[in-house]
């Protein structure tokens, strides 16, 4: 079974075995929801340790969890650094035109006409839109917006993106 990167444990958060999360999931209301397990990996590489949120809420640019059999300081403050995972099978369907980072990471993108552009090696999230980076076999990385103008059919099972290689985009 497959895991996948919903946050990571940057710091404690008082006395009582909260922990601060910075999230890297577009659904932490579902993913930290009450009762939700994840699988925490320590930074050390140890075994993973499968964990139940007790408490979810947010705080400035945090997320702030307790998890069950956790409830003091000195039970989170290993837990620093350690990522928190969901199993694939927690995963949700989602709508047409919405993907999984990794299920975008790693596609091979083309242009229109068949020239193979790169591959995707990273999202960025601006607000507006993601920006896929893309690595091309030589040369310098390419920034592609996710937008309609440019991103023209998205096949996930082929691993293939097809772009329309707009004036300016790959320069």
């Amino acid at each position: 079974m497959e895991w996948f990167n919903v946050g990571k444990i940057v710091n404690t958060h008082g006395i009582w075995g909260e922990v601060r999360v910075i999230s890297t999931t577009d659904f932490p209301d579902e993913r930290y929801e009450v009762g939700s397990e994840l699988g925490l990996y320590k930074a050390d590489g140890s075994k993973p340790i499968i964990v139940k949120v007790a408490s979810h809420r947010k705080h400035k640019n945090f997320n702030l969890l307790t998890f069950e059999g956790y409830t003091l300081l000195k039970d989170v403050e290993l837990l620093k650094n350690a990522l928190l995972k969901v199993s694939e099978k927690y995963l949700s369907d989602l709508e047409d035109n919405e993907y999984y980072f990794h299920e975008i990471i790693g596609c091979t993108v083309e242009s229109i006409e068949g020239e193979t552009i790169g591959k995707i090696t990273e999202i960025i999230q601006t607000g507006a839109n993601d920006v896929w980076t893309v690595q091309p076999a030589k040369g310098k990385t390419h920034y592609i917006p996710y937008i309609e103008d440019v991103v023209k059919t998205v096949d996930i099972d082929n691993k293939k993106i097809v772009i329309e290689v707009l004036d300016g985009l790959l320069s």
